[in-house]
């Protein structure tokens, strides 16, 4: 499963300079005026996971297949967009198609980098868009509400819907977003609606190079908004992640990150929150072909995510040989594991964890 992630914020606030970053790319076209970005561009890019390198060198791998991330760089937002203002409408729409918002905030001062209303506020910049997505769903609820209301009159299923619904726009006309609902009502019901302030969403503070590692006022108060609603926040520098992406050889960028007392990438931090944020983890499969890393949903039984491979292991699930990653880095080979008798065997009741390597049995 490949996550797709919307990148959001304000005009100028580094989000197309942080999307061209990422993908190691100039799709995106980065300039100091609203708008400049009018459709959403798309990059791929291959998670980081040091343990699939790890697990390839010892297993001798003749490939690496990491799993991969999409990133969309959503054209900026202003107050008013839920009602067409600056090309609103049309960007709401593709927020309603990825899975998590990255929502970047502006959390530096520059004189010549104009800010859209005039004044740094990263926390008024998180609110204004998500008072413009809190319009944009209640009138999605207002529109499905009645004509759902007439068909539920004989279907039981539908009338759920409708109570959810109910509940859904009685939480927007308060002024919160529908994601304040988890934990209330079921998560997969929820995220069903396809409402935008359903989506999970993570916080991407970008300061100063010089603030990258610390952080700085700003994105402290965004850092405590974060606390109280239950979600992530990462400190990145826009235009470090801009100078490491135009490094190719590893140990330069290293070099780099330890340059600024980083210990990682900005691009590293962001996928390993948005992987935490949806609940998902990696299990790997590793051979002299090749050392795959594969995504699951946090819960997942064996079964299903042998099915992730390839449906026909799930069909024909039979069992799972299990052994956590560190155990086999420390023994060195799947044979040994078995000699040892650390390959564990698991059946279909088994759930699946972070760092397991496994070899899927089945019949069909």
């Amino acid at each position: 499963m490949r996550l797709k992630c919307g990148i959001v914020g304000l005009p100028n606030v580094g989000k197309s300079t942080l999307f061209n970053a990422l993908t190691a790319s100039s799709n995106a076209e980065a300039a100091n005026y609203p708008f400049c970005t009018i459709e959403p561009n798309t990059g791929v890019v291959p998670v980081p996971d040091s343990r699939l390198n790890r697990l390839a060198k010892t297993a001798g791998s003749a490939k690496i297949i990491p799993e991969f991330i999409e990133f969309v760089d959503i054209a900026g937002l202003v107050k008013g967009a839920s009602k067409g203002e600056g090309l609103g409408n049309k960007f709401l729409s593709h927020i309603r198609e990825v899975d998590a918002i990255i929502h970047v905030l502006r959390c530096f001062d520059d004189p010549d980098i104009t800010h859209v209303h005039g004044k740094i506020d990263p926390v008024e910049d998180a609110e204004i868009i998500e008072t413009e997505l809190i319009i944009a769903d209640l009138d999605s609820v207002d529109k499905r509400l009645p004509n759902l209301i007439k068909k539920a009159k004989t279907d039981k299923i539908l009338q759920l819907q409708v109570e959810l619904l109910e509940i859904c726009r009685k939480v927007l006309e308060e002024g919160r977003p529908v994601r304040s609902l988890i934990g209330k009502v079921d998560a997969k019901e929820l995220a069903a609606l396809q409402l935008l302030t359903s989506k999970p969403i993570l916080y991407v503070c970008n300061v100063l190079e010089s603030e990258a590692t610390s952080g700085n006022g700003y994105s402290q108060v965004v850092e405590q908004k974060a606390t109280s609603e239950g979600a992530n926040v990462v400190i990145i520098s826009s235009k470090i992640e801009a100078e490491i992406s135009i490094l190719e050889d590893p140990i330069e960028k290293q070099e780099f990150l330890e340059s600024l007392n980083l210990s990682e990438p900005g691009l590293s931090k962001i996928i390993k929150s948005a992987h935490s944020l949806l609940g998902l983890k990696s299990f790997f499969t590793i051979g002299p072909k090749e050392a795959h890393a594969w995504t699951f949903e946090t819960g997942s039984l064996a079964p299903a995510a042998a099915g992730i491979i390839h449906t026909d292991f799930e069909k024909g699930f039979i069992r799972a040989e299990v052994i956590s990653c560190e155990e086999y880095l420390a023994i060195g080979s799947e044979a040994r594991a078995k000699e040892l008798g650390k390959m564990r065997v698991e059946g279909k009741e088994y759930v699946m964890q972070d760092g397991d390597v496994v070899h899927f049995r089945f019949n069909v």
